[in-house]
């Protein structure tokens, strides 16, 4: 599996309800495409949300996200961690 940092622009305010219920949407569903979410962040002030995943490849985050009501902007693959 590859881990992956997806990134949301415009979401302009979202609170932590929002955040939760959009990482839940991905949850329910990552299963049909292989994907494991592991974690969501947030900026309100900003609008931009990022998403840690692994996944078999980035096509398979994007159906998911985009299953789930809101397609990632941008999708990188993050092939080096510590």
């Amino acid at each position: 599996m590859a881990t992956f940092m997806d990134v949301h622009h415009g979401m302009d305010g979202i609170t932590a309800e929002e955040l939760e219920a959009a990482h839940q949407a991905d949850l329910a569903i990552e299963r049909s495409e292989g994907v494991t979410f592991k974690q969501a962040w947030a900026d309100p002030a900003s609008g931009t949300v990022w998403c840690l995943s692994e996944a078999p490849s980035a096509d398979a985050v994007q159906r998911v996200h985009e299953r789930a009501g809101h397609k990632p902007d941008e999708i990188h693959s993050v092939p080096l961690s510590v």
